[in-house]
């Protein structure tokens, strides 16, 4: 299958590029692979909740309403809510409200695509309907998503953020991307033209090198060493940077999925956002 996708793009691209280019967006913002993860216990004692994004139905679940704090969680590409359930019960001991969503294209919501701007309006969207949030928690594309919307002012000095493996550079998710297909020059120039028409700017745009000197959050950025999707050499660009706000912690041979899933971690995370 891959080399059929492969063959057929480059077909395209002799014929227009920009064609080729086109069908290669489709392909790099649809989620091909589902989670097929069991309801697990704790989301059946969610208050079920839905908002309208562009036309998509999103499924929102929400804990523990009315609490002195709130949180949002904010799952990955190819990912869904469930895969956070073991958060959960202890930020709602630590006296939170807890949200989570699953993006458009993910989990229960409809949708067969996801875009950094439609990620954006879906978080944007349900700060209004269930904000505002104390709290961040977020992994890979959806860390990306949410620096990009709190820079527009959504937050202050008190919030506290915690971002796992974020997508820290559209550029290399690109590089990536057009390296697996082996697509050339002339296609790559046709598809940074169309993020630049979905978006307003151009990809290096995305970048949280570029957005995490505007977010002043009290923050945790947790990366391994072998992540496979979000290399750690981009999150360390962001370490050079010394922003006062945020604190590393990187870990070794967890990769990019099971970072979050690691006790230690876990242990981590809930201790900053739980204390005083």
């Amino acid at each position: 299958m891959i080399g059929w996708i492969r063959a057929k793009l480059n077909m395209m691209a002799v014929v227009s590029p920009r064609w080729a280019a086109a069908s290669a967006m489709k392909l790099f913002v649809r989620p091909f692979r589902k989670s097929k993860k069991k309801e697990p216990d704790v989301f059946k004692n969610a208050e079920l909740l839905h908002c309208k994004v562009d036309g998509y139905q999103v499924v929102v679940y929400r804990w523990n309403q009315n609490a002195r704090k709130r949180i949002l969680i904010l799952h990955g590409f190819e990912s869904r809510a469930f895969n956070f359930e073991l958060y959960i019960r202890p930020l709602i001991a630590g006296g939170y409200e807890v949200v989570a969503f699953d993006a458009p294209g993910h989990g229960a919501s409809s949708g067969k695509i996801l875009s950094l701007p439609l990620f954006v309006k879906t978080i944007s969207t349900i700060s209004s309907f269930y904000g505002p949030f104390n709290a961040y928690l977020c992994h890979s594309f959806g860390g990306l998503a949410l620096t990009h919307f709190l820079e527009q002012g959504h937050h202050d000095g008190n919030t506290r953020l915690v971002l796992i493996a974020p997508a820290t550079e559209t550029t290399t998710a690109i590089n990536t991307f057009f390296e697996f297909l082996q697509l050339g020059k002339k296609v790559r120039a046709r598809f940074d033209e169309y993020i630049y028409k979905l978006g307003g700017e151009w990809p290096a745009h995305f970048s949280l090198r570029r957005t995490m000197p505007n977010i002043i959050a009290h923050t945790l950025w947790v990366h391994d060493e072998d992540d496979e999707l979000t290399p750690l050499e981009d999150a360390l660009r962001v370490k050079e940077l010394h922003l006062p706000n945020v604190t590393f912690y990187i870990t070794q041979g967890l990769g990019h999925r099971n970072v979050y899933r690691d006790t230690e971690v876990r242990k981590v995370i809930i201790d900053l956002l739980t204390s005083p």
